[in-house]
């Protein structure tokens, strides 16, 4: 992927992603609200469900409620708020610092351990979202 692209999807998804938290929180009247595709169709949560509430919780500043609703919904917070400003920061100084941490990052995902690790957090989050009943 180009460097142009990446930062093009990335600015894409977190505008998307704020419509869609502003949205959520204007027009859901409690925190009960569920978008989950996976989970109205087999009744079940997916690894994400209660990420979009627990970003609500952080913009509230309820970080240990967010913790406990869904620990994605902290990595999915740094991206939509810290990625746009660093995007902003390489487009104005000409560098593509994000960029360069992205491909390092993928690079060290691609570690089989490291892998497997995340592989198995990703579990662990969807057989505690399972249990909480979200």
């Amino acid at each position: 992927m180009t460097k142009n692209k990446f930062y093009f999807v990335l600015l894409f998804a977190s505008f998307i992603g704020f419509l869609y938290l502003f949205y959520t929180i204007q027009y859901s009247s409690n925190l009960k609200f569920n978008g989950c595709l996976i989970k109205k169709i087999t009744g079940f949560p997916c690894p994400s469900c209660g990420t979009t509430r627990a970003v609500i919780l952080i913009w509230q500043g309820q970080f240990l409620n967010s913790i406990y609703l869904n620990p994605f919904g902290i990595f999915v917070f740094i991206i939509m708020t810290l990625f746009p400003f660093w995007i902003i920061y390489d487009i104005i100084f000409k560098k593509k610092t994000l960029f360069n941490a992205y491909i390092k990052i993928e690079a060290i995902i691609k570690t089989k351990w490291i892998a497997l690790l995340l592989i198995i957090l990703v579990l662990f989050n969807w057989i505690w979202n399972i249990k909480k009943g979200l």
